[in-house]
């Protein structure tokens, strides 16, 4: 019987984590693997400061929280900026090519 009980219980999880969990964000062409990895590693340092325990402990994970999310905006802005420059550049040759 506890071992059926288990069993029930640990589908019941698994199918409360898949429904609630975080939004499984699917990524544009604009963003890069890296990116979406410093993003992975923000959510890792946020779920570090809210177990922390002391003040001090609470207070170095948000120092690391707060450089690695600054890391994360400025990775984010410079794929933006490298996607916009691309299409201008297809854009251009696309341009050129029909128009000469």
């Amino acid at each position: 019987m506890l071992n059926n009980w288990r069993s029930i219980k640990a589908a019941i999880t698994s199918i409360c984590h898949e429904v609630l969990s975080h939004k499984k964000h699917h990524h544009t062409e604009s963003i890069t693997m890296d990116t979406l990895d410093k993003i992975q590693e923000k959510r890792n340092e946020k779920a570090a400061i809210n177990t922390s325990r002391t003040r001090a402990e609470k207070a170095t994970t948000q120092n690391e929280y707060t450089d690695g999310n600054k890391q994360v905006k400025w990775s984010i802005t410079t794929d933006k900026r490298e996607r916009a420059g691309s299409i201008d550049s297809q854009s251009t040759n696309y341009y050129d090519e029909n128009n000469h």
